[in-house]
């Protein structure tokens, strides 16, 4: 029963379209990194038996052949591959590599050219990150929000942020000593960093992030921001029952005042109310620009009774609470600019990579699979800006990842062929049978590891 309460609680159409945006996202990388070995692959002559979205083990959902390659698309959407004849990969066809080898194998190829083969997928996907970055700011231009204009500081939106000793109204200076020019990046920034530094009520201050921060925000469940900007106390929806609704609260009112104090942002209201349930309060609103004064009384828990306009960075901007640094790029500066960006997402990826290797930080309990990934697209509404911009991040993540020394990745593969150039010595062919056994033992284990943990939180303290 409880199950059907669940299923009966999931959002479908939210579920499908974050869906639909992981899959396209995924495809769109793996053709573009197999091709990247396929090309390089064809130039110097080697034979490709293969080329496949997804994998297709027993049967494939559809396949032709042109020449003497297979295209196909796999049932199983857990990458793609293309078979180069003469190389130990994921196919392990272990026939073959019994025979001498032809002109036309891989391994017969100088080490040199087998190297190119093996960087091309990693390659492709640095120069489609930097391609996509690239057409983003050329195309919807950048915004940000300095921080120097958030002159009263951020909201804390989450408990933990407060429990290491950040409060609402803190003006975020630098990280480890590193200035935090962005709003953009002050959170990301939160989660990697070890000390922050504020401003508050005029002094600077130093907290320091304890080691399993990650951690701690991993056992919550969240994935939610730390901090926030803070925002005015405009009504969305006044409660139906709440006294608030009789005394004549409506929907798009700012509140502006209780009880004589100003009331600048949402985050101020719960202190003025403390202690004062079922009381009557005065309210000053504004609406349609002309200042209201209401009389409402107060719920048992303190609560005026209606619920708030969650506003976006976007909605801040239209409203003019922040002024926010906007810049649009001509389509030649935008390359620059979009390899610059890939260069910083880069940064903040391997960051995060050195956290999860660190066990003390607890990061590896977020480690997560598909669910997750899936989770990072918009959820109500296909938005192009955000689809381009999480699949360029993909993109560099799955080249990172792939030139990890991992034998059943590019990364290995390129390990063992250096390995050979300096050496002079060609390691066995049954020695990297071995090692490609391995290797996709350690993945599977990873990948079986990262999905449990979304959607059973095996990481997470029980």
């Amino acid at each position: 029963m409880n199950f059907l309460f669940v299923l009966a609680a999931i959002n479908w159409q939210a579920v499908g379209l974050q869906a639909g945006q992981l899959i396209l996202s995924l495809s769109i990388l793996v053709i573009m990194h197999e091709l990247g070995h396929f090309i390089p692959a064809k130039w110097f002559k080697c034979r490709v038996e293969k080329f496949y979205l997804f994998f297709d083990p027993w049967f494939s959902l559809f396949k032709k052949k042109v020449g003497e390659t297979e295209y196909g698309v796999g049932w199983l959407p857990l990458g793609g591959y293309v078979k180069i004849s003469g190389m130990i990969d994921e196919s392990m066809d272990k026939e073959q590599m019994k025979k001498p080898a032809e002109s036309w194998e891989f391994r017969s190829k100088p080490a040199w050219q087998r190297l190119i083969i093996m960087i091309g997928g990693v390659t492709v996907n640095v120069l489609l990150a930097f391609f996509i970055y690239a057409m983003i700011l050329f195309t919807w231009g950048e915004t940000k929000l300095p921080t120097k204009n958030m002159t009263d500081g951020v909201w804390c939106v989450d408990s933990l942020a407060t429990n290491i000793g950040l409060q609402t109204g803190d003006k975020i200076l630098a990280v480890n000593g590193k200035p935090v020019t962005y709003f953009e990046d002050a959170n990301a920034e939160l989660l990697l960093g070890e000390k922050i530094t504020v401003e508050r009520d005029g002094q600077v201050k130093e907290i320091v992030i304890p080691v399993n921060f990650i951690g701690q925000l991993v056992e919550t469940g969240k994935r939610t921001a730390l901090i926030m900007p803070r925002i005015p106390a405009i009504v969305a929806e006044v409660s139906d029952s709440s006294y608030a609704r009789k005394a004549g609260l409506k929907a798009k009112d700012r509140i502006i005042g209780i009880n004589g104090t100003d009331v600048k942002y949402f985050d101020q209201i719960k202190p003025l109310l403390a202690g004062k349930e079922n009381d009557t309060i005065n309210l000053k609103v504004l609406r349609d620009d002309k200042p209201v004064e209401l009389k409402t009384v107060l719920s048992s828990t303190a609560s005026i009774g209606f619920y708030p306009l969650l506003l976006g960075l976007d909605d801040l901007k239209n409203l003019k609470v922040y002024e926010f640094q906007s810049r649009e790029y001509g389509f030649f500066e935008s390359f620059p600019a979009g390899v610059k960006m890939a260069i910083k997402k880069l940064e903040s990826y391997v960051a995060q990579f050195k956290k999860i290797l660190n066990p003390s930080t607890g990061a590896y309990k977020g480690l997560g699979g598909f669910k997750a990934m899936g989770s990072i697209f918009p959820k109500y509404e296909w938005n192009w800006e955000a689809f381009w911009t999480i699949t360029a991040f993909f993109s560099i993540a799955l080249a990172f990842m792939n030139l990890l020394p991992i034998p059943a990745l590019d990364g290995g593969h390129v390990l063992f062929t250096l390995y050979e150039m300096v050496s002079g010595r060609k390691p066995s062919e049954k020695f990297l049978e071995y090692a490609q056994i391995v290797g996709m033992v350690l993945l599977f284990g990873l990948l079986i590891y990262a999905n449990g943990n979304d959607w059973f939180g095996w990481g997470r303290s029980k």
